[in-house]
């Protein structure tokens, strides 16, 4: 399971919204309304998955979607799937616990069609593992944490290099063990796993729950969840030479608790999203130039706009973001409302492309979005549509 201080990010109270934030709200806040959501599968709990969570999904060229679930499968473990184009889901792989149990978090994939995750529970030691499925379902753990100096519960995604080594974050073990602090890791694709940084719990942050960026360098990128010189999380490199550089510090009025998913890098500067913080403590979307300097693009309200953005944004080639706030925007959903789909123009217009109900539609997207040639959105929700157990979706812009 999430650790306790991953958990409190769902249940945290809320921030009565401030006066200057409501004025905020209907100055620069736009409701998009010819935004047309398809609701491509809907979980039934059982044998196909139950709730995604954190999860981007993989978009190939026939347009294929593949990403987890939580749970759900043949033991209940969780699973890995596709879903056509049309609708139709197809279960790649169910988890039994040996082998894993209950991933996060979403895929990457090679030109051979393999695919490469975590899951943050189970296996051998009960801290998760890194496994591949190849595109005939096969699966094969290539290694399993144990929760002490190589690290445990992975929630993170990966990233591959040319060479075929994975690097990923865990969100405990290193140098305190199962107590503390998180590791970013390498795993060879012989399995052997090399901690390139454990966490200390100090200045240079603690609990990482993002995935990394790796740049043609090979230098790592990525995010804390806690902790650093506020307490509030951090960005760091992982250079080649395995040392750490915090690129900033979060101070909770700029963010705090930036996302479980990986940040966005272009022009050399970086794009994200923190579940919390803010001008009201709902969570922001920032940018991070290349010398440093962080810019709050947008302070999330809590009202019609959403607030708790897990899933990251995703960025076109006009510079738009996009991406999903996990609860907000009306009743329902246990009256936090069900969250939205947004976009966040350069110039700072940031309009509500699609309002969860909790309906038919799903609702509670906790992960990010990925986008296709045409400029379709894809992503997945949480909770509810025609089962309760989550939807894989299509937002049509």
């Amino acid at each position: 399971m999430l650790s306790a201080h991953f958990i409190l990010k769902y249940n945290v109270p809320r921030i009565l919204l401030l006066a200057a934030a409501l004025i905020c709200l209907f100055t620069t806040l736009q409701l998009a309304s010819a935004q047309k959501l398809t609701t491509l599968y809907s979980l039934k709990g059982g044998a196909d998955g139950a709730n995604p969570y954190f999860v981007d999904l993989v978009l190939d060229a026939k347009g294929n979607l593949y990403g987890t679930t939580f749970a759900g499968g043949s033991a209940g473990l969780g699973v890995v799937f596709r879903v056509t184009s049309t609708g139709t889901e197809n279960v790649l792989y169910s988890f039994t616990s040996a082998d894993g149990c209950s991933p996060y978090t979403g895929l990457i994939r090679d030109a051979k069609g393999n695919l490469y995750g975590t899951t943050g529970a189970c296996g051998a030691y009960g801290f998760g593992t890194v496994f591949e499925v190849t595109k005939a379902g096969v699966e094969k753990t290539l290694y399993t944490f144990t929760g002490e100096a190589d690290g445990g519960q992975p929630f993170a995604a990966l990233v591959r290099d040319a060479d075929g080594n994975l690097y990923g974050t865990t969100n405990v073990g290193g140098i305190l063990g199962s107590y503390c602090c998180g590791t970013v890791f390498e795993v060879a694709p012989d399995g052997t796993e090399t901690v390139l940084h454990a966490f200390a719990g100090g200045a240079d942050g603690a609990y990482p729950v993002a995935a990394l960026v790796r740049d043609s360098k090979g230098n790592l990128y990525g995010t804390t969840g806690q902790n650093g010189a506020f307490c509030c999380g951090t960005i760091f490199e992982i250079t080649p030479a395995e040392t750490e550089n915090i690129l900033f510090n979060f101070n909770f009025t700029d963010g705090t608790g930036p996302g479980p998913n990986r940040l966005v890098r272009a022009n050399g500067n970086f794009y994200g999203t923190t579940s919390e913080g803010g001008a009201s403590g709902n969570g922001t979307i920032f940018e991070l130039s290349k010398k440093g300097t962080e810019t709050v693009l947008y302070s999330f309200t809590g009202a019609a706009d959403g607030f708790a953005p897990y899933g990251g944004v995703i960025r076109d080639a006009k510079g738009n973001l996009y991406g999903t706030a996990f609860q907000g925007a009306g009743q329902g959903c246990n009256t936090d409302g069900c969250g939205t789909v947004y976009e966040l123009t350069p110039d700072g217009k940031f309009t509500v492309l699609y309002t969860f109900t909790g309906g038919s539609d799903g609702g509670n997207p906790a992960g990010g979005l990925v986008m296709d040639k045409d400029g379709n959105l894809y992503g997945t929700t949480s909770n509810y549509g025609a089962y309760g157990y989550g939807t894989i979706f299509k937002l049509i812009p």
